[in-house]
């Protein structure tokens, strides 16, 4: 909408544009009228549409041709004066008229001025001019309406400036075509897709609560039941097919809003094309599609969680059959209200589809995912166009996007608020990156060969867990040219060098890139010996990749091949998932440094396995989950244990105290686990003292006691001392080696 209006009044000479100003201003009829009236500007919060007006007047006794053009360029609607009383001032308004359309088409034949007959003076007369006057309202377009008004009695006079203030905010060029009677193919294309965003059932029917929803988001009043009766009938008895199971179709939709324009109520049309982001030119604002969004740098941007409720509504609603996937008719269905379509064939290869080929949930979420953490402007234009600010109640999509703290603060503070971590592949041509990639989808070598070329992608988006946390993880397949490198390949939170046992050659390009890229950087990296199921090749390189990885603090290459029967092990996106979270955890898989670097990395994981306990969703083993036994169960199978075995039981190096990290890795968390317990029987003591009644040995505490104060004392109190016990008894174990 117009920030503010401007009016042109101009005619015949002595046909009363001044008087018609001054009457406005002063609300009398004025004894001594000037040549010309002055520029007036009426504030906003005096006119009806709360918009700043600006009147301006034109005379031919004090201006030129020149300025009467500068004038009509800048004006917004132009009111062309006539009187009544004087056949010989309406034939030539009709002259006037006719070079005013004629000014507009040479001016520019997408943007034209509306246009206004206004006749004054009808105080001197009895009888109308309109039937004068409709011949030419029908034969032009640029005519939205005509007016007969009286300066002198203030006949119409604020009507006349409110319709021309109505012409420009809410005209009728754009909406409806007289000749046709019916509205423009543009007006139909947007009421549309408002008609199917606020089909919430996605049924082709707006029932009585999608109406209600629809009239409360547009006019912030809802309908009366009375009034909802009386809309389905009037649309009844107009059309046979307009309501459907006492629901309002897509046809009646689009005939209400052909009554209302008709019946020169096209201020509501407007009021909901507005409401849902479309300008005067029938096209979605640019500030509605990208909304102001502030993004730091080293920040990464995600999708809250009212942004991921949003989406999951969408996709419901457009799963038809309930199959948890999208066919390729539902997703061109899902994709109706966007004026292109935005996902390619790529994409079918860039998250997890079913065996029929078709996007799956989890891949419908990571796609969504992915394009927010990549272009985070065409996150919001594609959120734009499916409604979320309407549908979602919100001030706008960026209302839904989350700004990452920066990652040197996530270092600092050693934990990190993130959902989603990239994590780029760097290797050498047909080592098998593509191949890792797609394995991450579930999809083994044999499924692989049937992806067409044109169809690669170079991303694979989908969902890992650490310590029962949900996170995505975004492998990016980096180009092996070093020339092409930008910084985005470079920005990451970890790295994987990948390399072909079977190729002597392949192993030489990993240590290439760290040395040159990564070698003094704090992202953490993994050797990847991909096609470990063909034999292994000595690589042609100064040393073995094991030495390369201890001489540089690496974890030892990891084994990996999707040549198999079923789905590919996940195991090793697990481990890149968690490297990423917790870089400095990665150096435990080192295989490689001093004992006392050891100790405080380890320190280090046990204060963050102490948190991970109390506060990750850990995997439920029994119907209670709410007391100290279920806690400690709960924890005992979950894959936190299980990485703690994997790491007990790692190949390392005979350098390495492994022996002091095994006992340690293993007496620090049962160190907790020994003093929940220990603090669970004090604190059944104290409560058997008090209930007496109750069993010796009920080992469940109330969800009560675990929120007080005095117990996670006493439990951290335990903590602690069974951890200078750990550490005594690797000093002990220390002094024979």
């Amino acid at each position: 909408m117009r920030k503010d209006v401007r009016i042109l009044l101009v005619g015949e000479p002595k046909v009363g544009k001044t008087s018609l100003i001054m009457s406005l201003v002063s609300e009398e009829f004025p004894k001594v009228v000037p040549y010309r009236a002055e520029e007036i500007t009426i504030p906003a919060d005096v006119t009806p549409e709360k918009v700043p007006t600006h009147i301006v007047d034109y005379s031919e006794a004090e201006q030129t041709d020149e300025q009467l053009f500068q004038e009509i360029s800048k004006a917004n609607v132009i009111c062309i004066v006539y009187s009544v009383n004087n056949k010989t001032s309406i034939e030539k308004a009709t002259v006037r008229f006719r070079c005013h359309v004629l000014l507009n088409k040479m001016l520019c034949m997408w943007f034209r001025v509306p246009l206004i007959l206004v006749g004054n003076k009808s105080d001197l007369v009895e009888h109308s001019s309109m039937e004068t006057i409709l011949p030419i309202m029908n034969r032009y377009s640029e005519i939205e309406t005509c007016v007969e008004c009286s300066a002198k009695n203030l006949k119409n006079i604020s009507e006349l400036f409110y319709y021309a203030q109505k012409a420009v905010l809410h005209p009728t060029g754009p909406l409806y075509c007289p000749e046709r009677r019916d509205m423009k193919s543009l007006c139909v294309k947007a009421l549309t897709r408002i008609f199917k965003v606020s089909d919430l059932d996605n049924d082709g029917i707006l029932n009585d609560n999608e109406l209600n929803f629809f009239q409360r988001t547009c006019f912030n009043t809802p309908l009366e039941s009375q009034a909802l009766e009386d809309v389905k009938n009037v649309v009844r008895k107009n059309l046979s097919d307009g309501v459907c199971d006492n629901g309002l179709t897509l046809t009646g939709f689009l005939f209400l809003h052909t009554l209302f324009i008709q019946r020169g109520r096209h201020e509501t049309t407007w009021t909901v094309l507005r409401r849902f982001g479309y300008d005067d030119d029938l096209e979605l604002n640019q500030d509605y599609l990208f909304p102001p969004l502030k993004l730091p740098p080293d920040c990464t941007t995600e999708l809250n969680h009212n942004a991921y409720l949003f989406l999951q509504s969408i996709f419901d609603k457009h799963d038809k059959d309930r199959d948890c996937a999208l066919s390729p008719e539902e997703t061109s269905d899902l994709f109706d209200v966007f004026p292109y379509m935005p996902w390619g064939p790529d994409v079918n290869n860039t998250v997890c589809t079913n065996d029929q080929g078709w996007i799956t949930y989890q891949g419908y979420l990571s796609q969504w995912t992915l394009t927010t953490y990549l272009d985070v402007q065409r996150c919001l234009e594609y959120l734009g166009y499916l409604g979320y600010s309407i549908i979602a109640e919100q001030e706008s999509q960026a209302s839904g996007i989350t700004v990452t703290r920066d990652k040197k603060i996530d270092l600092q503070k050693k934990q990190t608020q993130r959902s989603v971590f990239r994590c780029n592949v760097f290797g050498d041509v047909g080592s098998g990156k593509s191949g890792f990639l797609q394995a991450f989808l579930g999809r083994n070598h044999m499924r692989q060969k049937t992806i067409r070329e044109e169809h690669r992608s170079y991303y694979a988006i989908s969902t890992t867990y650490v310590y029962g946390q949900e996170k995505y993880l975004l492998l990016h397949e980096v180009s092996p040219d070093f020339d092409t490198l930008s910084d985005a390949d470079l920005a990451c939170d970890i790295v994987c060098l990948f390399y072909d046992v079977s190729n002597p050659y392949s192993f030489e390009y990993c240590a290439t890139v760290f040395k040159q890229y990564f070698m003094d950087s704090k992202v953490p990296c993994m050797m990847i010996a991909a096609k470990s199921d063909l034999p292994e090749i000595k690589q042609m390189y100064g040393c073995s990749p094991l030495e390369f990885c201890r001489r540089h603090k690496m974890p030892p290459p990891q084994s990996f091949t999707c040549n198999t029967a079923a789905a590919p092990s996940r195991d090793i996106y697990t481990k890149l998932t968690t490297m990423a979270m917790y870089p400095l955890f990665s150096l435990l898989f080192m295989g490689s440094g001093s004992p006392a670097m050891s100790l405080i990395l380890l320190l280090y994981c046990w204060w963050h396995l102490k948190t991970l306990i109390f506060h990750a969703r850990l995997r439920c083993m029994c119907t209670c989950n709410r007391c100290t036994f279920c806690l400690c169960q709960n924890f005992l199978n979950s894959e936190l244990l299980q990485t703690c075995v994997l790491f007990i039981f790692m190949p390392s190096s005979p350098s390495t105290p492994r022996l002091f990290v095994s006992v340690l890795f293993i007496v620090l968390p049962f160190s907790i686990l020994i003093s929940l317990f220990l603090s669970f029987f004090l604190s059944l003591s104290l409560s058997l003292s008090l209930r007496a009644c109750l069993p010796l040995f009920h080992r469940h505490v109330c969800q009560a006691d675990l929120r007080s104060s005095t117990f996670w004392l006493r439990a951290s109190a335990g903590a602690t001392v069974c951890a200078v016990l750990g550490f005594a008894m690797y000093r002990v174990l220390l002094k024979p080696r």
